[in-house]
């Protein structure tokens, strides 16, 4: 028998989409329909923000209770409006990745069982060079939002010291999101460079409440700068990109003075984000009419280099890079 099956009037294009009915957030009730005419209504801003570059898919096939995987290339079949581009990966070898330019797009992502969208750093016409550096402040086991809310301050004055301007995004969980617009002039392993050195300031000025450490046993109740999601192939869900949360959670683009306020990040979720677009418009809307420049962080990182401060750990996946540290627990390494 085959499965239910509607058309979904997207601008100029009808997109088809199968078991519309079923349930993606078992504990609400919300289905893969109500998941497509959500992208709809965020499509202007999401494309603001996601568009026009490499993006991974987290689908689940079956529910956010369920078992999920990532895609990157389209698969056979796809749409002629769904683009790719091929990307070089930190091993060297090349593959092409989804590229969403239009709001069918993200619809047809939404068919093919797509609830976390995951794009990279920078655009689909120079995918070495990132646009944006991005800060996540990371709580850990004793710290929630309000901890990450309470240094965030302290990161803009950082950030803006350093001749970069900072927005503001949820994670659409516990953490909050530091995004910089910035010119195209430096490949991934210098702007992660960049956030190591801001992360570094920032743990100087703050240093019971931030931390850089890679290693969780050396972390304690502070919040985390996870400067390796900057580097190339690492990702964080977009702006307006659901969560796959049982509150069907967003990350969400937050003024300054909503995070001084005392914004509440599980208010943002698939129901009452596009009422909120329609009221309040998108607070990063602007975010890359004014790029900076990393020079200055790049300078400090420099500086750090001198003081004996060196390379921090990459990811285990990543290989070895020049200058890193052992890849070794410190407990385990003092064991040795």
């Amino acid at each position: 028998m085959a499965s239910e099956r509607v058309s979904l009037q997207v601008g100029d294009r009808d997109v088809s989409l199968s078991s519309p009915n079923r349930v993606i957030w078992p504990a609400l009730g919300i289905t893969k329909r109500e998941l497509a005419e959500y992208t709809i209504a965020v499509a202007e801003p999401f494309l603001r923000a996601n568009g026009h570059r490499p993006v991974s898919l987290e689908r689940f096939p079956d529910s956010v209770d369920g078992e999920a995987f990532f895609s990157k290339n389209p698969p056979r079949g796809a749409p002629d409006y769904v683009h790719e581009v091929m990307c070089t990966y930190n091993s060297g070898r090349t593959h092409p990745q989804v590229v969403l330019d239009e709001a069918a797009a993200i619809v047809w992502a939404v068919q093919m069982n797509t609830v976390v969208f995951h794009p990279w750093a920078s655009l689909a016409d120079d995918t070495d060079n990132p646009v944006e550096l991005r800060i996540d402040l990371d709580p850990q086991p004793g710290t929630d939002f309000a901890d990450a809310a309470a240094v965030a301050p302290a990161l803009r004055e950082v950030l803006r010291e350093a001749g970069l301007e900072p927005w503001l995004k949820t994670s659409g969980n516990r953490g909050i999101h530091v995004f910089c617009p910035i010119a195209p002039t430096h490949e991934f392993l210098d702007v992660r460079h960049a956030v190591i050195a801001a992360g570094r300031e920032l743990e100087r000025r703050l240093p019971d409440r931030v931390t850089t450490a890679w290693w969780k046993e050396e972390r304690g109740e502070r919040i985390f700068i996870d400067f390796n999601q900057a580097n190339r192939d690492r990702t964080m869900a977009g702006a307006y990109s659901p969560r796959a949360l049982p509150t069907a959670t967003v990350a969400t683009p937050i003024t300054w003075d909503e995070l001084a306020a005392g914004v509440d990040p599980a208010a943002f979720t698939v129901r009452t984000v596009p009422q909120r677009l329609i009221d309040l418009g998108d607070p990063w809307r602007d975010l890359q009419t004014s790029p900076g420049r990393i020079d200055t962080l790049l300078a400090w990182w420099q500086r750090d280099l001198d003081a004996g401060l060196g390379e921090l750990p990459f990811p285990p996946e990543f290989p070895k890079m020049p200058g890193e540290p052992p890849r070794v627990q410190p407990s385990r390494a003092k064991k040795t």
